[in-house]
């Protein structure tokens, strides 16, 4: 039985999440997403690649991915919540290495007591050009 203490919780963190996320990836401020998640975490930035471990593994994902970005534009969705399992759409407009292109992902998160990610699983596409999302997106 899904405990509805632990799916209130894990709806706070998500939320949390995503706010930080977004406002830290448009200001491309590592050590802001770095601080949502626990010393163990695994982060797995794409479904073939191998996890990135820890906060160390997070950071260095993270600031890679930021120092060939900019001019971010991104927007998260609404979570969606089953027990301590969340997942959250985002979608970002930006540069990437001189060229505009959009990002559109899926992060399926658990977190642990404290509102810290523990695991992460990222899936998303690449399309050329700056795109708005589609009407009824994030909901």
């Amino acid at each position: 039985m899904i405990d509805p203490v632990d799916t209130a919780r894990a709806a706070r963190a998500a939320r949390h999440w995503a706010e930080v996320w977004q406002k830290a990836w448009e200001a491309l401020d590592t050590d802001a997403v770095v601080a949502l998640y626990a010393p163990s975490a695994i982060f797995t930035s794409q479904p073939f690649l191998d996890p990135d471990l820890g906060a160390d593994g997070v950071r260095d994902y993270v600031a890679g991915a930021f120092a060939g970005e900019g001019a971010v534009r991104a927007r998260f969705g609404t979570p969606i919540v089953d027990g301590d399992r969340v997942s959250v759409e985002w979608w970002a407009a930006l540069t990437e290495a001189g060229e505009e292109v959009t990002l559109a992902g899926t992060s399926t998160l658990r977190f642990d007591a404290a509102g810290l990610v523990v695991e992460q699983r990222d899936t998303w596409n690449l399309a050329p050009s700056r795109r708005e999302p589609p009407s009824g997106w994030g909901s």
